[in-house]
């Protein structure tokens, strides 16, 4: 199975700590992985002869409500040779603030993809990704303010005087 490989290769190059914990239970199953290295993570993954995954086939923010105060990016990765995929996932907690967005690791370098999955993820839930080419809105004007997708987030009644009808 290639969660036990996946979970062997990480264990192997970065020692115990790289995993979090294991969502074994779910119906895809997941590796919480340690925010800092998910980047190299996705590197390993990609280049290793037995894991081979060259698609990023989503990345996406999540919010995880006011009272949790933790934010999370769930990477979905394939090998379309090997035909096999994984499910990463990192967590971060943050107190919410609009002045300290929650920060991940780019894996921009890994996946040209990513750019755009990115940039999305920080148009509509605030997460900034550390290293990234170009990260802007890429979905909402320039001087949109506030974050959609947020759990807290007030929607706005105008912009630029100009009346939002929902």
């Amino acid at each position: 199975m290639i969660f036990e490989t996946v979970k062997n290769i990480l264990l192997e190059k970065f020692g115990n700590e790289v995993i979090v914990t294991e969502e074994k239970e779910q119906k895809q199953p997941a590796l919480v992985i340690k925010p800092d290295l998910i980047a190299q993570v996705c590197l390993t993954l990609r280049d290793h002869q037995d894991t081979w995954f060259d698609f990023l086939s989503c990345l996406s923010a999540i919010d995880y409500g006011v009272e949790s105060q933790k934010f999370g990016v769930i990477y979905h990765l394939s090998s379309i040779i090997k035909n096999h995929q994984i499910v990463l996932k990192v967590f971060l907690d943050n107190n919410r603030n609009l002045e300290n967005l929650p920060v991940f690791q780019s894996v921009s370098s890994v996946y040209k993809t990513a750019e755009w999955h990115e940039r999305e993820a920080f148009d509509m839930v605030g997460v900034v990704f550390e290293n990234h080419p170009d990260l802007r809105r890429i979905l909402l004007p320039d001087d949109w303010e506030g974050y959609p997708l947020r759990k807290d987030y007030q929607t706005a009644e105008t912009y630029h005087n100009i009346k939002i009808d929902y």
